[in-house]
């Protein structure tokens, strides 16, 4: 008899919580849990725009990392910021499965030697209607109760940085360990 262990994941919070937030949702991690988490499931909570970390010792502990938003720059310098760079290059190291959602995704890429930055364009702040192709496989984001997959996602867009250059053996890595359906939406918005 095998014995399954409970699956663990870290959301690396780089938002602090607003007011309105903390009031209708009971804070970021409540809406990360609803939308990601399966049942038996354990989530932990780390506050990286406060500089809390989880232990590198602790990191082979998890199933994967999510990396949240934020109103701060991918490319800055901020202490939380460098050591975010860091243990991000450690997760790639030990193969770990991360997923960046917008300023998660940026600094990934910035972290693994992309190049990001402002957007030459500026602001990009809308709906924005994806296409996908049909070769295009979800890997598992939607489960088989779906009869049929759309052919198109509107996903709303509010930022004013992007990534210029995608880090080396970026296609490797992200179909092989780092499958982040963000960075793939991004990436087929810049097609």
């Amino acid at each position: 008899m095998k014995v399954q262990r409970e699956k663990r994941f870290a959301l690396l919070m780089a938002v602090r919580d607003s007011d309105y937030v903390k009031k209708v949702y009971g804070g970021y991690f409540n809406v990360f849990v609803e939308a990601f988490a399966d049942e038996g499931e354990k989530w932990d909570l780390f506050c990286i725009v406060e500089g809390e970390f989880p232990d590198i010792d602790d990191l082979q502990n998890y199933e994967g990392f999510v990396i949240s938003g934020s109103p701060h720059d991918a490319y800055g310098d901020e202490y939380w910021i460098l050591e975010l760079c860091f243990i991000l290059q450690t997760l790639f190291a030990m193969q770990k499965k991360v997923l960046g959602i917008c300023f998660g995704h940026q600094v990934l890429c910035r972290a693994l030697g992309g190049k990001v930055g402002k957007a030459y364009s500026g602001w990009d702040i809308g709906i924005r209607k994806v296409s996908f192709t049909e070769d295009f496989t979800f890997y598992g984001y939607f489960d088989d109760s779906l009869d049929e997959i759309p052919p198109t996602l509107s996903i709303i867009e509010c930022h004013q940085d992007e990534v210029y250059i995608f880090f080396l053996n970026f296609f490797h890595t992200l179909f092989t360990y780092l499958v982040s359906i963000i960075i793939i939406i991004n990436f087929i918005k810049e097609i």
